[in-house]
């Protein structure tokens, strides 16, 4: 990942700019309102990447207890391939460890061979596969990670 980007907390002046991306990164993309919930919600953890002051990832992730569930990460695509995404999973994965989170989940497209390579370069593996998950009709690999103690 280059010098020039910064990992921060999301926030609220960000909504615009991550939903723009979310809208040009998935083909059922979260509704803006989704993303204010996220930032407003209890056990949340909200990151942006930035370049020049500008968004050009995300990541929104939620916690219970010693649970972590990541809901969305993205990247924009001129960006991609570049370690921003894997440097707003580490950050992620630093803040799991700090608060005794245990488990990290997620959900990828079944389709999504090359998001599946990246998560198992971070040591996620698949457990089981969500039939019919996503509004268009495909099914998501849910992947676990779990942290040593």
């Amino acid at each position: 990942m280059a010098d020039d980007v910064q990992i921060t907390a999301a926030r609220w002046s960000d909504l615009d700019a991550i939903h723009a991306l979310e809208v040009d990164s998935f083909p059922s993309p979260w509704r803006r309102e989704f993303f204010e919930s996220e930032l407003r919600g209890d056990g949340r953890f909200c990151l942006v990447a930035r370049r020049g002051g500008a968004v050009i990832g995300y990541l929104f992730a939620m916690w219970f207890v010693d649970e972590m569930h990541i809901n969305k990460i993205a990247v924009a695509e001129e960006q991609r391939r570049t370690g921003i995404a894997a440097a707003l999973m580490r950050r992620c994965l630093e803040f799991a460890r700090s608060n005794a989170v245990a488990t990290l989940s997620l959900e990828v497209r079944q389709s999504n061979a090359g998001a599946q390579a990246f998560y198992r370069t971070l040591e996620f593996a698949p457990k089981y596969v969500r039939p019919r998950y996503y509004p268009d009709g495909e099914s998501a690999v849910v992947m676990v990670r779990r942290l040593a103690p």
